[in-house]
């Protein structure tokens, strides 16, 4: 695992959390997946833009606490034309619970990803979901062992990498989704032109998906174009941020997600 002084303090504490949470109860999970690229690739040829929304109560780099029902969030973002879904269920610095990723994976019939941070093999048996993160920055040299627990068990495991460095890690692990996270966990700065860097040096065969930092159609656009086959988008949706100069904020309702994922989900015919 890499040195949380690496890290900035935000995200060390993240870690240091998901390190000393106890170990679920019970034996390994076993899971009958929902394929993510098979939804990408529907909502592909639906002609939207295959957006994974994000259901997010807060996280360190937000202000406040949303109380809006999971589910209702859940089938808003669905209705706005969401491929898939990622709930967070890491309690202490996202508000998430795996109760909230139970609940919502049972009122819709879209792939559902667990949103957490997994270091060791027994957290990957906390709840069923499609697909299961793994941050390679978090796991270190446990990273192959997780994909290869994650997929015995059943789940998609989406291996997460900033740098060229940790996609080549990805894939000698036998990653077959990979996530770029624009946000550089070190210092919590986010540029689009990491995907755009790192998304070339990916084989074909592996299914990309851009992390961060896309609050707009142009960004969306943007991000589909440098290869992006899903994009999981947080903040712009949960948080309704606007496209404005000004960076305001819309009023936040049920109507408002919805309205917030089918401008990214069409962002092909806005111009």
């Amino acid at each position: 695992m890499n040195d949380s002084e690496e890290l900035a303090p935000a995200v060390a504490s993240i870690l240091r959390s998901a390190e000393a949470r106890g170990d679920p109860e019970g034996g390994p999970l076993s899971v009958d997946a929902r394929s993510l690229p098979a939804a990408l690739s529907r909502a592909e040829t639906d002609g939207r833009v295959p957006v994974i929304a994000e259901v997010k109560p807060t996280s360190p780099t937000t202000d406040g606490t949303r109380d809006a029902d999971p589910v209702e969030l859940a089938e808003r973002m669905v209705a706005g034309g969401a491929a898939a879904l990622s709930v967070l269920s890491e309690p202490d610095h996202f508000g998430g619970s795996p109760e909230n990723l139970r609940r919502v994976r049972e009122a819709v019939d879209v792939p559902v990803l667990r949103k957490d941070f997994v270091v060791r093999e027994s957290q990957l048996d906390t709840v069923a979901a499609d697909v299961v993160l793994l941050i390679a920055r978090f796991v270190g040299e446990d990273l192959g062992d997780l994909v290869a627990a994650a997929e015995e068990r059943g789940f998609q495991p989406l291996v997460e990498v900033h740098d060229a460095a940790e996609l080549e890690r990805a894939v000698a692990a036998g990653a077959e989704l990979i996530g770029v996270n624009n946000r550089d966990l070190a210092k919590l700065e986010v540029d689009l032109e990491t995907f755009e860097t790192v998304a070339p040096q990916a084989p074909d065969d592996v299914t990309l998906v851009a992390e961060s930092g896309i609050g707009s159609p142009d960004d969306a656009r943007r991000m589909v174009e440098a290869g992006a086959d899903g994009l999981l988008v947080g903040s712009a949706i949960m948080d309704g941020v606007s496209e404005s100069p000004s960076g305001g904020r819309g009023a936040e309702s049920l109507e408002t997600v919805t309205e917030n994922t089918r401008r990214l989900t069409r962002a092909r015919t806005q111009r």
